[in-house]
C-alpha cells in the first residue's frame, strides 16, 4: 500500500508557476531580520521570523517600499490588501499584539489584540505593547496607510 497526502498549504503554493518562482527565488536570498513600518510619518522596526513568505516579502520590498491601506477589524487587527501575493506556511496560531501576520497569501494582518487562526506569522512590531502599539497603528480609528520598507526611512539623512 502507498499512501500519500497533501497539506492544504500544498494546495495554495501549487497553484502557479509564479508562486513557484517566487518561492525558489526567496529561497535562494539572504534574509534580512528586520524591514520598517510607517504611518503618519512615525516608523517602527519589525524582527522577521524565517520563513517562504517574509523572505519573498524581503525581495519585494529590496525592489521598492510597499504602501497599502489597512482598516480596523474584529476591534484587534489592522487588516490591509499587500498588492500581490506571497507564499504561505500557514499554521494555528494565537496572536498577540505586534504581530504581523500573512493572512489569505495577500493580506497584512497587524494585531493590537488576539486572535487564534491559520495564519503565516512574518515577524512583530519592536518595542511596542498595549496603548503605545494602539496609538501608533490608530486603533479604532478607521483606515490608515502603511508603508513597509527595508530601509529606515527615519534615518534617510544619516
Amino acid at each position: 500500500m502507498i499512501f500519500a497526502c497533501c497539506s492544504p498549504d500544498d494546495e495554495i503554493n501549487m497553484g502557479t508557476s509564479e508562486n513557484s518562482q517566487i518561492q525558489e527565488e526567496a529561497n535562494s536570498s539572504t534574509m534580512v531580520e528586520k524591514i520598517y513600518i510607517t504611518i503618519d510619518e512615525k516608523t517602527q522596526s519589525i524582527t522577521l521570523v524565517e520563513n517562504v513568505a517574509t523572505k519573498a516579502l524581503v525581495k519585494a520590498l529590496q525592489e521598492s517600499s510597499i504602501t497599502y491601506e489597512a482598516s480596523d477589524y474584529g476591534n484587534f487587527e489592522k487588516v490591509g490588501a499587500l498588492g500581490k501575493t506571497l507564499p504561505t506556511n500557514n499554521t494555528q496560531i494565537t496572536t498577540s499584539p505586534g504581530d504581523v501576520i500573512l493572512y489569505n497569501a495577500n493580506q497584512i494582518v497587524i494585531f493590537y489584540g488576539t486572535n487564534s487562526w491559520s495564519y503565516t506569522r512574518l515577524g512583530k512590531i519592536d518595542n511596542l505593547t498595549g496603548d503605545n502599539l494602539k496609538t501608533f497603528l490608530k486603533a479604532g480609528e478607521g483606515t490608515v496607510k502603511i508603508t513597509l520598507s527595508v530601509n529606515d526611512p527615519s534615518k534617510k539623512n544619516e
